[in-house]
């Protein structure tokens, strides 16, 4: 018999250095699928926005000690936390760890006092459209279109959805 791999979360600052594998594959995946500089991408938003004094929340899933994927949430507005920077490491994909990072996202955004979560991923990431479709955020956009004719992809879901299905 095979013990489950301990999986932890935990909440993070951006200069924690376990926070560097997520960065550095964010923007190779957006370099990658975008021909841009994804350091602007990445520094769009200040540090400081993913921290709970403004409303916003960076978490790492770790097992046995290593970061494995993680994802952030920013005040959006009063009532809506905008998810950020959903990442699951190259080499631990299609085990289910970018739903459990999203589904802790939208429980600590609901203890937080947030009614709704928005979000919006790249018209070039097919798994993260499928992912965000899968677990029961709606698409604000028109779902027969060619993505790359919309842009960004917006997506929302109402909390009390999320936490009473």
């Amino acid at each position: 018999m095979t013990s489950a791999p301990e999986l932890t979360f935990i909440h993070v600052p951006v200069s924690d250095p376990r926070v560097e594998p997520l960065l550095r594959e964010l923007g190779h995946e957006y370099s990658t699928r975008y021909g841009r500089d994804a350091h602007a991408e990445i520094a769009r938003y200040p540090d400081d926005e993913f921290t709970e004094p403004h409303g916003g929340l960076l978490l790492l899933l770790l097992e046995r000690g290593e970061p494995v994927a993680g994802g952030a949430f920013r005040r959006y507005d009063l009532a809506t936390a905008e998810l950020k920077r959903i990442w699951t490491h190259s080499a631990h994909r299609r085990r289910g760890l970018a739903r459990r990072v999203v589904a802790e996202l939208e429980r600590e955004a609901a203890l937080r006092g947030y009614r709704r979560i928005f979000l919006t991923t790249g018209p070039r990431q097919p798994e993260a459209r499928a992912l965000y479709l899968a677990t029961g955020y709606t698409p604000l956009f028109d779902t027969e279109a060619d993505p790359e004719s919309i842009g960004p992809l917006p997506f929302e879901k109402h909390l009390r959805e999320a936490l009473h299905p």
